[in-house]
């Protein structure tokens, strides 16, 4: 080696070593904007340069400070290789960036042209209030983007995440988090397999498998977010959540940690204990228990199905609430209205607007425009709008109605029914009218008990009394008693009466057509006799204790008298009409129902 420039070699270095902490060193060059910035050595406490494989290299060492732009190093000792503008870096590494970005760091390599930093060893990144742990750490200066791939903690204020990969973007404070993504408050914890998560408006994005533990609830989803610091949710794809005995599934679940409420959208279901509720829109409320369903609801509790619109359940009270076309099951029974009212733990109801009841066990329908119900009896008091019974009677639709229906199970063990029906009642049926005050029905006897002024009409035929039965035998009239005041008529044309008087009247039905009836106490009776063509030929009035008659066709056929009757017979052409008419004879055919439209007026 030549002496002259070895000696100053080492006068330079000489120099070096002895330069002051405020001297700058930099590579001079030419400037050229299309090259990227130089690093710029602020400071070092020790300089050494060398060559290595025909590059240029600064060891610096003690308090070293680097820049580049607006960005900053600080480290122990350095490296700085000068034309390919890298450096290395140990001990309390230290990037800053503007004033609002800090990295820390057991050691450094910098690429100065990408302005890429690659960090290692008890990373730190902070920015303003969140800070990044990890030890391996990718920093963009450019993009401000800090990669991770070794698993890392980010903290801001109480929440804390941690991932095995990971994005931090500084200047959107957006960070996505995958692989094993833990999230921990105070107030929930997370595990996710991707997140995106904004440090800023603390708004987590689901974008994988989550589930969310809060308050004693767990709430799973594969899509969504999350709002970390008002604790609000929206999740998608396969969105549930259970809490204790609660459990519910959506396409869509909104959940709000300060309200304690779950919204639940879209095949929404909810469950809880032996409740389950399903409906296009499902608002749970957590502190009170309430349940709202809304769109094609339904609600099944043990022993109850309902359907509406609109269903409101309260838990505390035990109530419900419908709005809109409600369907009610219970048992046997199927109670349909525009709203329903019901106390669970009273056992009462309350129907209004096109109230339709069905006992589907007894085929008994009442319709009305409104009804009180009560569940352990089964007891439905139905009224407005002239309240209309349906039943079946030989096959055949019977239709009652009067101001007020009741119907109810006396006991509730077993399924017999008694209905009730008071003032202005009035029965249609295809070959039997009726009309009274009030009636009772026992499906235990299958007898209809009729009372005040009732009157009965069977094809030609009218029955009156104090008080009248009707007994049905497998939906079939089988027999009419009538009592105190009995007086039946027969008129198959209207002009000429057969008529039946007596204390006591029994009628006896064949196949639904009177065929025979008896008459107890003072019996009388007029009929017109028929000769071989149907023509009358007479009339015979009669006066004993006890008789028998025989029908056939809707006319008298024959009686048979007990104890000596008294009577006479005149000819057709000999009579004064009027002087066959019974005392207390009453041809009521105005006041009979003739249609079901009768049932109404």
């Amino acid at each position: 080696m030549n002496l002259s420039k070895t000696f100053l070699a080492i006068l330079f270095l000489g120099f070096v070593y002895l330069l002051p902490a405020q001297t700058t060193l930099v590579v001079e060059e030419a400037t050229d904007t299309t090259k990227p910035e130089k690093v710029v050595v602020d400071h070092s406490n020790l300089f050494q340069m060398f060559t290595e494989a025909e590059e240029e290299v600064w060891y610096l060492k003690g308090d070293v400070q680097l820049r580049q732009g607006n960005t900053f190093m600080s480290c122990d000792t350095a490296i700085l290789f000068v034309d390919e503008n890298n450096v290395i870096a140990y001990g309390n590494v230290l990037i800053q960036q503007g004033d609002s970005l800090a990295v820390y760091a057991d050691s450094l390599f910098y690429n100065g042209n990408e302005k890429i930093a690659d960090l290692f060893g008890n990373v730190s990144l902070t920015s303003e209030d969140q800070q990044l742990f990890t030890e391996q750490l990718r920093y963009d200066m450019e993009t401000r983007v800090a990669t991770y791939f070794t698993g890392a903690t980010l903290t801001t204020d109480s929440t804390q995440v941690t991932s095995r990969r990971g994005y931090y973007y500084v200047s959107t404070r957006e960070a996505f988090f995958k692989d094993t993504v833990f999230v921990v408050n105070e107030k929930f914890s997370m595990v996710c397999d991707t997140l995106k998560y904004n440090t800023e408006t603390k708004l987590a994005t689901f974008l994988g498998p989550t589930r969310i533990d809060q308050n004693k609830s767990k709430i799973y989803c594969e899509s969504g977010f999350y709002n970390t610091s008002t604790q609000n949710a929206k999740l998608f794809d396969n969105a549930q959540f259970v809490k204790e005995d609660q459990q519910g599934t959506a396409d869509t679940i909104i959940y709000d940690g300060n309200l304690d409420e779950v919204i639940m959208e879209g095949n929404a279901k909810f469950k809880e204990k032996d409740k389950n509720a399903t409906a296009d829109r499902i608002v749970h409320e957590e502190k009170t228990g309430n349940t709202r369903m809304e769109g094609n609801a339904i609600f099944d509790s043990e022993d109850q199905h309902i359907e509406s619109p609109i269903i409101i359940h309260d838990k505390e009270k035990e109530t419900y609430v419908t709005a809109g076309r409600s369907t009610v099951i219970d048992g046997t029974s199927i109670l349909k209205a525009d709203s329903i009212n019901f106390d669970d733990a009273a056992g009462l109801g309350y129907a209004q607007g096109n109230v339709v009841w069905v006992d589907t066990a007894e085929q008994i329908t009442i319709v009305c425009e409104e009804a009180d119900y009560q569940k352990d009896t089964d007891y439905i008091l139905a009224r407005g709008g002239r309240p209309l019974l349906i039943t079946i009677v030989d096959e055949d639709s019977l239709f009652m109605t009067s101001d007020t229906l009741v119907s109810l199970r006396a006991n509730p063990e077993d399924s017999m029914r008694t209905i009730r029906a008071y003032n202005d009642v009035r029965i249609y049926k295809t070959d039997l009218q009726g009309i009274c005050d009030s009636l009772e029905y026992s499906t235990e006897d299958s007898i209809f008990y009729f009372y005040q002024d009732p009157i009965i009409w069977s094809d030609t035929t009218q029955f009156m009394a104090d008080t009248m039965q009707i007994q049905m035998s497998d939906n079939k009239i089988d027999k009419i008693y009538l009592q105190d005041n009995s007086f039946i008529i027969n008129s198959p044309d209207g002009f000429f009466f057969n008529q039946i008087k007596g204390k006591k009247i029994v009628a006896f039905f064949e196949e639904d057509e009177l065929d025979r009836m008896k008459v107890e106490g003072n019996a009388e009776t007029v009929y017109y006799i028929l000769d071989e063509e149907d023509s009358y030929v007479g009339v015979n009035k009669t006066l004993c204790s006890e008789m028998l008659l025989y029908f056939g066709d809707n006319n008298v056929k024959k009686i048979h008298y007990f104890n000596k009757p008294t009577g006479n017979y005149a000819p057709l052409d000999k009579i004064n009409q009027g002087d066959f008419i019974l005392e207390g004879f009453q041809w009521e055919i105005k006041k009979q129902p003739k249609s079901f439209e009768d049932l109404f007026d």
